[in-house]
């Protein structure tokens, strides 16, 4: 069987799906077009939009370790963001997010999701319960690590923040909801109904 893990969100549907395939060859290459249409078109400096790593599980291997960095990306910013909360200056949260976008080392897909969740759900995601599942990738990741001895303190940590997260009031926790809800479309813990909520639309 041919295994092929996506990213790219709720977003992949209009920008195409970044795939990380495992399979045999032969298999792999009778899929190719079905690939090439789903994925994002190939550009000169990144190449094609789809890669294939390997024997099937090779694909979903690549992408396990990918959700873990993206956890670490996630709360990199939500802590970043928990500052600027707490700071004296009343700062703009989603002006920001904005700026770093325009040149910054740390722009980034998930800082422009930053923006637009300050500018959806305000400044200080006040109805936002600061809740943060996660769907099981990270923990993976941690016990892969784990096995193999290799440090992952970051990625490590980040799931460790999510846990927490069930419970405390923690600003940081608002922020990766936030963002999980942009990318993935999961849904939020809203403060005032309690209730889950979907996606905006666009």
């Amino acid at each position: 069987y041919v295994d092929v893990g996506t990213s790219g969100g709720v977003w992949g549907l209009e920008v195409g799906y970044c795939m990380m395939v495992g399979g045999a060859d032969e298999a792999v290459e009778r899929l190719s077009p079905i690939l090439d249409v789903l994925a994002p078109p190939e550009d000169d400096e990144h190449g094609p939009g789809w890669g294939h790593f390997g024997p099937a599980g090779a694909g979903h291997y690549v992408k396990m370790v990918h959700n873990g960095v993206e956890y670490g990306i996630m709360q990199a910013y939500a802590e970043g963001f928990s500052l600027f909360d707490a700071s004296e200056y009343e700062l703009d949260n989603a002006k920001i997010a904005h700026l770093w976008m325009q040149g910054s080392v740390v722009r980034s897909w998930l800082c422009e999701l930053a923006a637009r969740a300050f500018e959806q759900e305000g400044n200080d995601l006040a109805a936002l319960e600061p809740f943060v599942e996660d769907s099981g990738e990270g923990r993976w990741t941690v016990e892969d690590a784990i096995d193999k001895r290799i440090p992952t303190p970051v990625i490590t940590t980040s799931l460790y923040e999510r846990f927490s997260s069930r419970g405390q009031n923690a600003f940081a926790a608002k922020v990766n909801a936030a963002l999980r809800n942009q990318f993935g479309g999961h849904a939020l813990k809203v403060v005032d109904t309690a209730a889950q909520r979907q996606p905006h639309a666009e």
